[in-house]
């Protein structure tokens, strides 16, 4: 009976899909719950999985066709993975069962090789046997441990092939390559261009002085990741925390425009900006005004895995009403990121670096970083988000006044 493969239902916000990456081929054999192809959205790769144990039937889709929301993929042949072993079985035994009869010792491998394909969990069935009369060898068997360790190398290659890695090129080389964009890819260059022609965007810049709370996050990092079960104490959780007490003191910022109207959200979702094999996705944070710093920092690490594992649901990608990038993790010393609509601001952090500061009239070396808060101007005035930076400012040279909200 043939069960048909299809694609998920989008939600409202997708249009269609685009065929990534199929994991099996037409004759594989399949088990439920086994991952059966890869379709790419706007925002995120989504996974299809097998419904019944089986073999693949017919590829109705192939790589790079796009696909609409539940429409037919391809089909399994239900049962047809079990009927293929016993089939196998049959042969294999009638093969054994007549040198037995003619006395040899061992009529389908030879001893050492039946060892060795046993430690290795080879199936001698499945070896090609290439000694007198089709006897399996030694040799036969090492090759197919070989084939074995080289298969799990393959899948990645295979899987990794949709992204648009760069081509490496020997020296001198004028060879071009072409390589279609990624769906997620193309969407974020669709939406940086319309950000900037849809936009009065501006950006504001100013140095925050790290040092209070590199020393805090130096004296309690190694506490703060045993009380929390292991997850660290980096410092986007104090820019987050920092950037909701601000986003609250300075609405306007944490605000949207919807056609004539200003939307001012009463909650902070806060995106995080991730970089991915796929391209640059942005996570989102819900209620970040309510999460302490083991829990904003827990969901960035969950945040980041998923994002190098393709996994990231269309939930956690979707909404947002303000958002931080760093750059500063690739050694970025300034930058003026571009606000993600229809957010009203963006706040990009930078490399931290050792430099010469004036303080109260001596010359001391500080670790300092530079911010720079990206704004759509029709929203947000001037006035408002250079003090809107200056109290980000402020909260993270004094981080008490994060607990005492001052």
């Amino acid at each position: 009976m043939a069960i048909e493969i299809k694609a998920p239902t989008f939600p409202e916000s997708v249009a269609d899909g685009t065929v990534a990456t199929w994991h099996k081929q037409p004759g594989d054999a399949v088990k439920r719950d086994d991952l059966i192809v890869d379709i790419e959205t706007d925002k995120v790769v989504l996974e299809v999985l097998a419904t019944a144990d089986g073999v693949l039937g017919a590829i109705v889709k192939n790589e790079g066709d796009t696909v609409l929301s539940d429409e037919v993929l391809g089909s399994i042949e239900a049962g047809g993975a079990a009927a293929a072993p016993a089939a196998a079985a049959a042969p294999a035994a009638a093969q054994a069962a007549a040198p037995a009869a003619e006395g040899e010792d061992d009529p389908v491998a030879a001893p050492a090789a039946r060892k060795l394909a046993e430690e290795n969990g080879i199936n001698i069935a499945s070896v090609a046997g290439t000694g007198k009369g089709g006897r399996v060898t030694k040799e036969d068997v090492v090759a197919a441990v070989a084939a074995k360790k080289a298969a799990p190398a393959a899948a990645p290659a295979k899987a990794a092939a949709p992204s648009a890695a760069a081509p490496v090129f020997a020296a001198g080389d004028r060879i071009e390559k072409r390589v279609p964009m990624t769906r997620v890819r193309a969407t974020v260059a669709k939406r940086l261009v319309e950000a900037q022609s849809n936009m009065a965007m501006l950006t504001t810049f100013n140095e925050v002085d790290m040092t209070e709370v590199m020393a805090l996050r130096s004296k309690y990092k190694d506490l703060f990741e045993k009380s929390h079960n292991g997850v660290r104490l980096g410092f986007m959780s104090f820019f987050v925390k920092a950037a909701t007490e601000a986003l609250k003191r300075f609405p306007a910022v944490n605000a949207s425009i919807d056609g004539g109207d200003i939307v001012y959200h009463g909650y902070a979702d806060v995106g995080v900006a991730v970089s991915s094999d796929r391209g640059l996705v942005v996570p989102v944070l819900r209620n970040a005004e309510l999460m302490s710093l083991a829990e904003i920092e827990g969901g960035i690490a969950t945040f980041g895995k998923k994002a190098r594992d393709g996994k990231l649901s269309m939930d956690e990608m979707t909404g947002g009403t303000f958002t931080i990038t760093n750059g500063g993790t690739f050694g970025s010393m300034m930058s003026t990121p571009i606000v993600n609509p229809p957010q009203a601001a963006i706040l990009g952090m930078h490399n931290i670096i050792q430099r010469p500061m004036a303080i109260n009239g001596q010359v001391v070396i500080r670790p300092m970083m530079y911010l720079a808060l990206s704004y759509d101007h029709r929203l947000i005035d001037g006035k408002e988000a250079v003090t809107f930076l200056v109290t980000i400012k402020n909260l993270l040279e004094d981080p008490a006044r994060l607990l005492l909200d001052i």
